[in-house]
């Protein structure tokens, strides 16, 4: 790690007080790609609760992010993929918490919708299905479209590769997924990086998430 004097560097438990209950949170990852696995952890050891999750799924029962819902941390989750945590059925069936499906090509357009300051779009994807109910529809060139509308978040919990001590963030490989549009789409951007250089290091070509989004930094130990 260099030596820098970086006022976004800071303590897990620092980043923890930039959440407040009741938050809408990103937290980013592909299954166990590109997941900031140490900031969930500092997030189940929070004392943080009726949290909104927005990630594209919720781990498996009592592992990884799955331990939020477990420890009661949960009220509502946005996402696209919980076949492998049934404790979210079993928690929406029961009125605990509740739970939007939104299709995963639309979840991705619907976040980075909110980074650019779109408000919404329309697609036909989830026309016909249970998708559909309560959704508005428009119809374009003889085929039907559903609203969907920008997906907003407080805070992002996101992860890369590298950090340089402005915040410039460079991802690995497809461990990049949700994190880039997540970071636009976020009041407060966390971001769990593997490693921090001097400002100038970076190759700016590789550069994916310019600094202004980040807020905080926190360095993943091994």
């Amino acid at each position: 790690m260099a030596n820098i004097d970086c006022n976004k560097l800071c303590t897990f438990d620092e980043a923890m007080n930039l959440i407040k209950d009741g938050d809408r949170i990103f937290i980013s990852g592909f299954g166990n790609a590109g997941d900031p696995k140490q900031l969930v952890n500092a997030l189940v050891e929070s004392d943080k609760k009726e949290l909104t999750i927005i990630s594209n799924d919720l781990g498996s029962p009592n592992v990884g992010l799955g331990r939020l819902l477990t420890k009661g941390k949960v009220k509502a989750l946005i996402g696209t993929y919980y076949n492998w945590n049934p404790e979210v059925a079993e928690a929406n069936n029961a009125g605990k918490i509740s739970v939007e499906l939104v299709p995963q090509g639309s979840f991705a357009e619907g976040i980075r919708a909110a980074g650019v300051g779109v408000a919404g779009f329309y697609t036909r994807t989830g026309v016909g299905t249970e998708l559909a109910k309560g959704k508005e529809s428009k119809e374009f060139n003889g085929q039907t479209y559903l609203l969907q509308e920008a997906i907003y978040g407080d805070v992002a919990l996101i992860c890369a590769e590298k950090a340089d001590e402005l915040g410039n963030l460079v991802y690995h490989k497809t461990a990049r997924n949700f994190n880039p549009v997540m970071a636009m789409a976020a009041k407060r951007v966390i971001v769990e990086v593997a490693e921090i250089v001097p400002a100038g290091e970076l190759n700016p070509e590789s550069i994916v998430t310019p600094h202004i989004y980040v807020d905080a930094i926190v360095l993943r130990s091994c």
